[in-house]
């Protein structure tokens, strides 16, 4: 038995209970409005703000199945003409972004394709797709194009034209290794799947690999985690990332619960960060670094994670498709969630935002301070030379009180979370928010 196990088993159970916990954004999107939609639509007409960077993110709704543990905007339902036609209105959105006067012009940092399931579309589709989103924004030089995959959907010849329209980072879903695990919590594919496509990931030839796992799903247990783990580490990816089954209001395990007719256990959040936990020791043995709460990178690969990096420190970002958010001049704004919606506004040539949020200095300093808080460090003279702002000063007392609790540990100008508190960073960020954002739902 491991010492991580043995951590484990003597923990005090701390329950799975429904809500949202990883936090991805400040203030939190309940706080944003239909009423501030003007704001963006100002924001998008005005020049950038000076050095900021400029990416695109492209959601891709359609799975072939919806896991029971997904609270994203997805559909398993459109046929091909509905997909055509979702993929043409996207691209007209980027086309119409372009035009704006905060987005001419300016280089794309990065483009990530994500979902749902990127890798659902059709190669004939997908070539169309790329072909006028660089006409409108090229993205030739950027730095990271990441596509996320989900094995089951796969082909040798869809990923040469997933390497061909430019990306460098290809995401793979993996979840589970453990095919009881994969089928009681919905995922479409099978291991069979994932052996299947990694000859044909490497034979193609992608810049990086990323291998996601969830820590908790329904059914895990020690011996499911380590296998998952093991058979991570024989496919040496060039990064693993790692997240720890939440229960959002809007999955289909969060409404069983609800409801009382969830027929297995859930892990408690002791047992996810037990698991999260020997992960990174067995992959750090394996000569992996740590590279914030939830990735770990290959020492002496090129493995890095521009978007993640760029949106932490308050990038510029285009947000196209439905449900879609972006950011832009100090302003968050989200497109309509609703299909016909979506599509309908922008057939008739408009953007089609639905809510939107500008935010003070204030509250964009609080977002990059917790969003590079889970890195696991704070570097004092970033926030001093973008803010003007001392944290150490600033943020003192909540450092300190995070100190006593053994969670931070405080060297001078040196801020570093413990092991412990980064493997439950998502529960500590709260702590830093303003008054009127303390213990309001999050979505």
């Amino acid at each position: 038995m491991s010492t991580t196990e043995v951590r484990d088993q003597n923990r005090p159970p701390e329950p799975t209970e429904v809500g949202s916990v990883f936090i991805s954004n400040y203030p939190p999107y309940s706080f944003w409005d239909e009423s501030m939609v003007p704001e963006a639509t100002q924001a998008l007409s005005c020049a950038p703000l000076p050095d900021a960077t400029l990416g695109l993110y492209l959601h891709i709704p359609f799975c072939r199945l919806r896991c029971k543990f997904c609270y994203f905007k997805v559909y398993t339902d459109k046929d091909n003409t509905q997909v055509k036609r979702y993929l043409a209105a996207m691209a007209r959105e980027v086309e119409l972004y372009a035009a704006h006067a905060s987005v001419a012009g300016r280089p794309l940092k990065f483009v990530y394709f994500g979902g749902g399931t990127p890798s659902y579309i059709s190669s004939g589709d997908l070539r169309i797709l790329a072909t006028r989103l660089k006409a409108a924004l090229p993205w030739e030089g950027a730095t990271e194009v990441t596509f996320e995959c989900e094995p089951g959907t796969l082909t040798r010849s869809k990923l040469e034209t997933i390497r061909d329209i430019g990306v460098t980072r290809l995401s793979l879903g993996v979840e589970s290794f453990d095919d009881g695990v994969l089928k009681e919590n919905g995922r479409a594919h099978l291991s069979e799947e994932i052996e299947r496509c990694m000859p044909w990931i490497r034979e193609t030839g992608f810049q990086q690999l990323n291998i996601d796992l969830i820590a908790g799903m329904v059914g895990e247990t020690w011996s499911t985690w380590k296998k998952s783990v093991a058979r991570t580490l024989e496919l040496d990816p060039d990064s693993v990332t790692i997240y720890q089954m939440e229960l959002p209001y809007n999955t289909v395990y969060s409404q069983d619960v609800l409801a009382g007719r969830l027929g297995q256990p859930l892990a408690d959040w002791a047992a996810k960060r037990a698991w999260h936990d020997y992960a990174f020791q067995e992959l750090e043995a394996a000569d992996y670094e740590i590279s914030s709460a939830y990735t770990v990178v290959k020492k002496g690969r090129s493995a890095g994670f521009i978007y993640r990096d760029a949106v932490w420190h308050g990038t510029d970002m285009v947000g196209a498709g439905v449900a879609s958010f972006g950011h832009m001049s100090g302003v968050h704004l989200q497109n309509s969630p609703d299909w016909n919606d979506y599509l309908e506004t922008l057939e008739a040539g408009n953007l089609p935002l639905s809510r939107a949020f500008r935010t003070t200095r204030e509250q964009r300093l609080i977002r990059e301070l917790i969003l590079q808080l889970k890195l696991g460090r704070l570097d004092p003279e970033y926030f001093q030379e973008k803010f003007q702002v001392d944290i150490l000063k600033q943020f003192g007392p909540t450092f300190r009180r995070l100190e006593s609790r053994q969670l931070l540990q405080m060297d001078g100008g040196r801020l570093q979370l413990t092991r412990d508190a980064l493997l439950k960073v998502d529960l500590l960020l709260p702590e830093f928010y303003a008054p009127e954002h303390r213990n309001a739902r999050y979505t």
